[in-house]
């Protein structure tokens, strides 16, 4: 193990691990070991908070209990790996390789996956609370997250809590978004062609430039200061039914933009 007095840098961690030596129980933490040949590697129980791992390849390793919360695994290769009850709390998963992977116990809440993302056979990622295409997210407390870009296509989240979730640009589309909570919730340029919004509440949520195309709600909870404003895609007869909304509600202002509700509303129709 290296000495946790001495200076580590990527290339002696990766010296050591070709050597055949074990990390176990390593600091590794905000490490940047992306694109590095990691094969078999043994980073058991090494704390990976944060680190760059992304493209790396760690077919075979051993990062059983190991603490991986943040960290970037975008398309690196996890074929084999042993990831039992390792927290991956928050990671991005974006076009990764876990064919064979052992996932026994490990933690996935709030890890994000995509359409690339290839998992182990018969392994039920979309309940296993990572955050992705279909995934099944009902209830989820998704305050705050940041998703930008996020593909939740498809995804089920009746009664998800996204107060303040950053969701620019992200993909909704047949998103069933029932009761949920997107007060303050960051939507500029989201796409929710045919997503479900019934009872859904929008206070104070950014919706410029959102493709709201086929959008299904009979009744919001609030708009009270949503800013609807260049939003694409509202039938006519939606925009009524928004404007038929409390008065109260329709002329609170965004709290960022300060535009009304009511005024960002009457924008679409100029």
């Amino acid at each position: 193990m290296i000495s946790r007095e001495t200076h580590k840098t990527p290339q002696e961690v990766l010296a050591v691990l070709k050597a055949g030596f074990a990390l176990t129980q390593e600091d590794l933490y905000q490490f940047n070991l992306s694109g590095l040949e990691l094969q078999r590697a043994n980073l058991h129980q090494a704390t990976l908070i944060r680190a760059n791992l992304s493209k790396a390849d760690l077919s075979a390793a051993d990062l059983s209990g190991a603490d991986l919360r943040a960290a970037d695994l975008c398309q690196a290769i996890l074929r084999d790996a042993n990831l039992q009850a390792a927290c991956l709390y928050r990671v991005d998963l974006s076009g990764a390789d876990l064919r064979g992977a052992i996932l026994t116990d490990t933690k996935l809440l709030g890890a994000i996956y995509d359409s690339q993302t290839l998992f182990p056979e018969g392994f039920n990622y979309k309940s296993s609370g990572a955050i992705g295409p279909n995934a099944y997210l009902n209830g989820a407390q998704l305050n705050t997250a940041n998703l930008r870009h996020a593909d939740l296509q498809g995804a089920s989240m009746l009664g998800a809590y996204l107060g303040g979730a950053d969701l620019t640009h992200a993909n909704l589309q047949g998103a069933r978004l029932s009761q949920a909570d997107l007060r303050k919730a960051w939507l500029p340029g989201v796409s929710l062609r045919n997503a479900r919004l019934n009872g859904a509440n929008l206070a104070g949520a950014d919706l410029r430039a959102a493709d709201l195309t086929g959008v299904d709600f009979e009744h919001l909870e609030s708009i009270a200061g949503a800013d609807f404003t260049h939003v694409q895609g509202l039938s006519d007869e939606m925009r009524s039914r928004l404007l038929s909304q409390p008065a109260q509600e329709l002329d609170t202002p965004h709290a960022l933009t300060r535009r009304t509700t009511r005024a960002s509303l009457e924008r679409l129709s100029n």
